[in-house]
């Protein structure tokens, strides 16, 4: 009797491949699955066999994708449900825009200080509630003074004092900006002063001795000068530092200048080693070796910090 392991076995049925639901509201051409057809990927053995079935997928996909964006589109472009044939599509509606700054010369305090100082108010405009008034730079001090020590506006509280650099604008490319608070209303007003790179303006530090160091800070990072200020010098950046990094002309990149040069020299394996023996000792406390590095990485075309292309 002949065992029944000697018959030939019969080939195993593959499952036939289920198709993929396809997405509701999208036609998707009948000749297009999630998998391509067995003749478009290359027999195993072949020298690119891996490379060529991935293509073909991807190829697979790429249709997939084109068939469903169309049908989108078609979807799109039908009219209303219910609306006659030939009804054109309604268009579509705009963005309602935004709140546009309006003008505020009749605001009271606009004309108060129209009033009580003639020619010195050039421009008041509102935007969001929040008044600003573009004053004379020659006479900014003598408004701030009124408007701390007047009983109506009582501005007592300079919150911020910052810079604002706006390059095309050749006749006042910098533009001063002061914040002023009053607490015991709690209302806001905001002051703008134009000037030139090399022109200056009067320092408010008598009315509000707080703008010592705003006023620094400006001078450090926007290069304004500001006259009748007890202690006008940097405060950020080494004194003898070359430019000003806030305004929109200075290098977004690390670039090597003269500061680096004359303060980062390049040091041997020996300088770095007696640098960090001196350290050890606290006979130098100002200097690491790292710094020194610096100005390899410049010299070597190196990326610091990753930039947005």
């Amino acid at each position: 009797m002949a065992d029944d392991n000697d018959k030939p076995k019969e080939p195993l049925e593959e499952p036939e491949e289920q198709p993929k639901p396809d997405v509701p509201g999208v036609t998707v051409p009948a000749d297009v699955t999630g998998t391509p057809p067995s003749s478009a990927i290359p027999d195993a053995g072949e020298a690119a066999g891996a490379d060529a079935e991935k293509a073909a997928m991807v190829e697979q996909a790429k249709s997939r994708v084109a068939a469903v964006k169309e049908s989108l589109a078609e979807k799109a472009a039908q009219p209303a449900p219910g609306a006659p044939p030939g009804t054109p599509k309604p268009p579509v509606k705009k963005k309602e825009e935004g709140p546009k700054p309006v003008d505020a010369s009749g605001n009271s305090l606009v004309k108060k200080l129209k009033a009580q100082f003639d020619g010195a108010v050039s421009e008041a405009v509102e935007f969001l509630g929040q008044v600003s008034i573009r004053i004379d730079a020659a006479r900014i001090v003598e408004v701030c003074d009124f408007l701390k020590r007047d009983q109506d506006a009582s501005f007592n509280y300079l919150s911020d004092l910052t810079c604002v650099h706006y390059p095309m604008n050749r006749e006042a490319p910098l533009e001063i900006v002061y914040n002023l608070l009053s607490i015991k209303r709690n209302e806001r007003v905001r002051l703008k002063v134009g000037t030139t790179e090399k022109g200056s303006v009067a320092s408010v530090t008598s009315v509000w001795p707080s703008a010592n160091w705003m006023e620094r800070e400006v001078y450090d990072l926007f290069g304004v000068s500001f006259s009748n200020h007890p202690d006008l010098r940097r405060i950020l950046l080494p004194p003898d530092w070359v430019g000003h990094p806030l305004r929109k002309d200075y290098a977004l990149e690390f670039i090597e200048n003269e500061w680096t040069e004359r303060h980062l020299p390049v040091m041997t394996e020996v300088q770095r080693e007696q640098l960090e023996q001196r350290r050890a000792y606290g006979l130098e406390i100002l200097s690491v070796p790292q710094e020194r590095m610096m100005r390899e990485i410049f010299q070597g075309d190196k990326e610091v910090m990753p930039k947005d292309k």
